[in-house]
């Protein structure tokens, strides 16, 4: 009777009883099925991580991703069956990567465990594996098992629900809250850019045309910029990348708040954090990198079961790229 109630306020909070933070996740879901799953997933990240030290960044933004579409059911790694109407087909995730190395990830598993892990399980796993690879003896934060796949992937529900660089502090208050998340994870949750890279083009027409009249964003740090402008040399520029964190880009820290505190966040929407008092005090907190491991670690928790499939919903895929 208390588990029935439990889930009716889910419902009624939140529209969908997976997005119950914690939902039917456990720890060790696989424990019994595939003892070693958890093991062969961390080995097999922290081999390619080690010759690969961008993949902390891209399984992490690939991750995120993933979740605020539909939930953390691996929707955003399947291709498109026709025309190009996936998830990864929409402008936000053309420039994410690293699906190969899942898909090599997910194949390893199969070959002790066929049709046992969710890929949406390994891709939590593998960015949790990831991030926390040279920086901490024991994970970073806790990954409870047992989503399953979505059978579905649209590029208009990408487009519809990711977080946009060119956001505003209200907008992505929504965005968060839309997700069942709050304030604080909106600031806990953008240190992710402590690590990666951002492309010119999310980011330019703060240098160049600000306001639609040739102007520069008064709020970002004018020695800053004009050091970005050396690197993005005109609005078009559409290849062209930089480290969001300047001086911290490999390195998973508390960096990100230190810069941003400078007026050096890269995008809008890190700009942005500095806009609200409620914000900028989480993000005075997390100058501190202990307060900033640990309300990672919770943030990352509730992220990671947004909306998941557990149970009889979805399938488990035995390719992540592909619906049985």
């Amino acid at each position: 009777m208390r588990r029935q109630a439990l889930i009716l306020v889910c419902m009624v909070v939140f529209g969908v009883v997976g997005t119950c933070h914690g939902g039917s996740l456990k720890k060790g879901f696989y424990n019994n099925t595939c003892p070693n799953a958890e093991a062969i997933i961390k080995n097999a990240t922290e081999k390619r991580v080690a010759s690969d030290p961008t993949l902390p960044a891209r399984f992490l933004r690939m991750h995120f991703h993933d979740c605020f579409v539909r939930g953390c059911g691996a929707s955003v790694l399947l291709n498109s069956t026709t025309n190009n109407t996936a998830e990864k087909d929409a402008i936000p995730n053309l420039t994410l990567a690293g699906f190969d190395v899942i898909d090599d990830i997910k194949a390893e598993v199969e070959k002790k465990c066929p049709n046992v892990v969710s890929c949406a399980d390994v891709l939590a796993l593998a960015a949790r594996d990831a991030v926390s690879f040279k920086v901490s003896q024991t994970p970073l934060w806790e990954v409870l098992t047992g989503r399953r796949d979505s059978r579905v992937s649209r590029i208009s529900e990408a487009l519809a629900n990711l977080p946009s660089p060119f956001s505003n502090f209200t907008t992505l208050v929504q965005n968060f809250a839309n997700k069942g998340l709050n304030v604080q994870d909106l600031v806990v949750l953008s240190g992710g850019h402590t690590i990666g890279v951002g492309h010119c083009n999310a980011f330019s027409n703060r240098l160049y045309n600000f306001t639609g009249n040739g102007d520069q964003d008064p709020s970002l740090n004018a020695t800053y910029a004009t050091f970005l402008k050396t690197q993005c040399q005109s609005l078009s520029d559409n290849t062209t990348f930089v480290v969001m964190d300047p001086g911290s880009g490999l390195a998973f820290d508390n960096n990100y708040y230190v810069t941003l505190k400078q007026n050096k966040g890269l995008f809008q929407s890190d700009a942005a954090l500095l806009t609200n008092k409620s914000s900028r005090d989480v993000v005075d907190k997390l100058l501190d990198s202990k307060e900033f491991f640990k309300e990672f670690a919770k943030s990352m928790e509730k992220m990671g079961a947004i909306g998941v499939l557990t149970g009889n919903a979805g399938e488990i895929r035995n390719k992540c790229y592909v619906v049985n």
